[in-house]
C-alpha cells in the first residue's frame, strides 16, 4: 500500500498552523457566534418556554444546548468548503503542475486533502464543546465518564464523515477554478442555503412542504441529528418539542452522510483524473 497523501496531509496540517491568525481566527469565530447569537437566543426562548410541562423522562435543555449542534455542524460546514482552496492557490503557484507530473496516484491528493481537513474540523470541534461547556451549554447530561467518551468518538464519527463529503466537494470545484474569489462566490452561494434550509437552528417540522423535503435530504440536517443525540441525547425537550431520536433514526443519517461523501469522492476523481493543469 502506498501512502503518498500522507505528504499532502502533512504539507496541509504545516500550512494551517503557520498560518496562526487564519488558525485562532478559525477558533474564535464559532466560540464568539455561541457566546453572543447563542446566549441572547437562549434568554428569549427560555422566556417564551418557561411553565410548559416536560415530558416525562425527557431532558429539558436549553436553546444555548440545542443550538451547541447547530454550532459545530456551522463550523465543519465553512472548514470543510474551504478546505479546497488550497488546491487553487497550488495551481496558481504552479504546484499542482508538479503533483499531477509525480507518479503519486492523484486520488492521493484528494484523500491527503480530505484527511487535513477532517482534522482541522476535529480540532475545532473539540474547541467549541470545551467552550461550550465553560458557557453553559449543557453537553453530554448526566452522561459517565465513559459514555461522555464515547459520545465523543460518535461526535467526531458523524463530523469526519460529513467533512469529507464536502471536502471532496470543494476540491472538484477547487479544480475547476481559476481565481480565489470564484471560488469563495461559490462557497457563500452554498453555504447559505445549506445551513438555513436546516434543523441546526430551529425545528424542521414546520417548514413548509417543499423546504421540509429540501431539509430532510440536506447533509446538514443528518450531521446536526448525529451530533444532538450523542451530545444532547435521545430523549430531551427544547425550545417547546420532544424530540426523541431512535439507533435506526441515526443510522440512516449516518448512511445518507456516507454515501454523500461516497458520490463527491467519485466526483472528484473524476475532476483530478480529467484534470490538466499548464
Amino acid at each position: 500500500m502506498s501512502w503518498e497523501f500522507l505528504t499532502i496531509y502533512w504539507r496541509d496540517m504545516l500550512r494551517f498552523m503557520r498560518f496562526r491568525i487564519a488558525l485562532v481566527a478559525s477558533l474564535v469565530q464559532p466560540a464568539l457566534w455561541m457566546a453572543l447569537y447563542g446566549a441572547a437566543m437562549s434568554s428569549n426562548f427560555s422566556r417564551l418556554s418557561s411553565g410548559m410541562a416536560v415530558p416525562e423522562g425527557a431532558v429539558a435543555v436549553s436553546y444555548l444546548t440545542f443550538m451547541g449542534a447547530g454550532v459545530i455542524a456551522l463550523t465543519t460546514l465553512f472548514t470543510s468548503l474551504f478546505g479546497g482552496i488550497t488546491l487553487l492557490f497550488d495551481k496558481n503557484w504552479g504546484l499542482m503542475r508538479e503533483l499531477l507530473a509525480s507518479p503519486m496516484p492523484r486520488n492521493h491528493i484528494i484523500l491527503g486533502v480530505g484527511l487535513s481537513g477532517v482534522t482541522k474540523s476535529f480540532i475545532q470541534v473539540m474547541v467549541i464543546m470545551g467552550f461550550g461547556l465553560l458557557i453553559g451549554v449543557r453537553f453530554f447530561p448526566g452522561y459517565t465518564l465513559l459514555e461522555t467518551a464515547g459520545a465523543v468518538l460518535g461526535v467526531l464519527l458523524f463530523v469526519g464523515v460529513f467533512s469529507l463529503g464536502f471536502l471532496f466537494l470543494s476540491s472538484a470545484i477547487s479544480m475547476s477554478m481559476d481565481t480565489p474569489e470564484g471560488l469563495q462566490a461559490v462557497i457563500t452561494l452554498l453555504t447559505l442555503p445549506l445551513f438555513f434550509a436546516s434543523n441546526a437552528l430551529y425545528p424542521i417540522d414546520a417548514f413548509p412542504g417543499m423546504m421540509r423535503t429540501l431539509a430532510q435530504f440536506n447533509p446538514l440536517t443528518h450531521l446536526v441529528n448525529g451530533v444532538r443525540y450523542f451530545a444532547v441525547g435521545r430523549d430531551f425537550y427544547a425550545i417547546g418539542i420532544h424530540y426523541v431520536y431512535n439507533s435506526s433514526d441515526i443510522m440512516l443519517s449516518f448512511l445518507a452522510l456516507s454515501g454523500f461523501a461516497a458520490i463527491m469522492f467519485l466526483v472528484a476523481w473524476r475532476v483530478f483524473k480529467n484534470a490538466v493543469v499548464t
